[in-house]
């Protein structure tokens, strides 16, 4: 499997996109075009085998399931993760002859997704440093009164800085992945013990995504109780991501009409002690 210059652009262009808080604000860029379970779709399509890129994008969601930015501050860039090492893994899976719905194609998906993130966090202060120049030139933008000048700062000159950090690396990295998993496939062979390496951590980290997930939405113990029922729902029915995504959504709806119920009664209580008390 071969990445052209025209699919590398493609590549690149969204990496840009995915990565710009004006594209529809940071819910339809970042949060969604850049996730790697949306951007596995959009791969998919580029590279014209839409079932892989699904696969992988899902297998490499799990892993930055719970990925949060506090103040700007990134473990992993997920947007590179999504654009670089999604299509640097279909080509890996093609070069290995792996099934990427396999134990074994996911962890080497896995295993891409996690070393791009490493590298693509560089990218993103890089970016984030350049952002500081076109700062400086609004501030005294303003200074001047040269309001007109605000309005570049803001949809054009960012441009340069994700062309730069964003479509550039996507670009070259993607156009010249392939040799590069020739050679991966040549000096490391599938019964060698840096391949086992990989697929050993790789199935690891999907369970490390979920372990932050839980940390994050799992206040007390009992918590835990829908979480380990799901679980059990889904593992004895052999349900798909789909189904246990409306199962899930049923029992989600059924929880808030509970609380609802809950909060009208408290609500409807309080007000006749009121209204007793002011009687008397």
């Amino acid at each position: 499997m071969e990445i052209s210059w025209l699919q590398a652009a493609l590549l690149g262009l969204f990496a840009c996109l995915s990565s710009m808080p004006g594209l529809g604000g940071t819910t339809f860029g970042n949060y969604t075009l850049g996730r790697p379970l949306v951007a596995g779709m959009v791969v998919g399509a580029i590279l014209g085998d839409l079932r892989t890129g699904i696969m992988v994008g899902a297998a490499m969601q799990l892993v930055y399931i719970a990925l949060v930015t506090p103040g700007g501050t990134v473990s992993a860039d997920v947007r590179a993760v999504s654009y670089i090492g999604i299509p640097l893994a279909m080509v890996a899976l093609k070069a290995y002859g792996l099934d990427p719905a396999a134990s074994d194609g996911v962890s080497l998906a896995t295993g891409f997704g996690v070393l791009v993130g490493t590298v693509g966090t560089v990218l993103f202060y890089l970016t984030a440093t350049m952002n500081l120049l076109w700062q400086g030139i609004g501030w005294n933008a303003i200074e001047k009164g040269n309001y007109k000048q605000i309005y570049r700062v803001n949809m054009l000159y960012p441009w340069v800085s994700h062309i730069l950090c964003s479509f550039i690396p996507a670009l070259i990295m993607c156009r010249l992945g392939a040799p590069a998993v020739d050679a991966i496939k040549m000096y490391l062979p599938m019964d060698g013990l840096a391949m086992k390496t990989i697929f050993t951590v790789g199935s690891l980290l999907p369970a490390v995504g979920v372990a932050i997930l839980l940390k994050q939405i799992c206040l007390k113990a009992t918590d835990f109780i829908p979480f380990f029922f799901g679980f059990t729902l889904a593992a004895s029915m052999g349900l798909n991501l789909v189904s246990a995504t409306v199962i899930a959504a049923m029992f989600a709806f059924i929880k808030y009409e509970i609380k609802t119920a809950k909060l009208a009664t408290k609500f409807a209580g309080g007000a006749t002690d009121t209204d007793e008390e002011e009687d008397i």
